[in-house]
């Protein structure tokens, strides 16, 4: 299991659990809407990161965004292995052809 998939593990275990214990059942508590709306602020902030160069602060950003991409994917029950299986179906596909295949 690597860092993505144990985070992932992570943040599902947290679902159920008590608010004032953990900032991920915090948010959960919180609603899926507010879930979404962290991932937002954290992307904004990892854009600010990118377009300013540091790597380091990018970096920091980027690991951000993907504890709340994955907080966000479970307060509406999509798993990690169901995003998994969708970049699969798209490995090996031009960008262009996916995006024409979408209509």
């Amino acid at each position: 299991m690597n860092t993505l998939e144990r985070l992932a593990a992570t943040v599902a275990a947290r679902k159920g659990a008590d608010p004032e214990s953990s900032w991920t059942a915090k948010l959960f508590a919180k609603g899926p809407e507010k879930c979404a709306e962290k991932f937002g602020e954290e992307a904004i902030e990892a854009i600010i990161e990118a377009v300013r160069g540091d790597r380091d602060k990018l970096a920091y950003e980027a690991a951000d965004v993907l504890y709340h991409l994955l907080v966000m994917l479970a307060a509406r029950d999509v798993t990690l292995d169901q995003v998994l299986a969708e970049l699969e179906r798209r490995e090996g596909q031009s960008g262009i052809a996916e995006k024409a295949s979408r209509g």
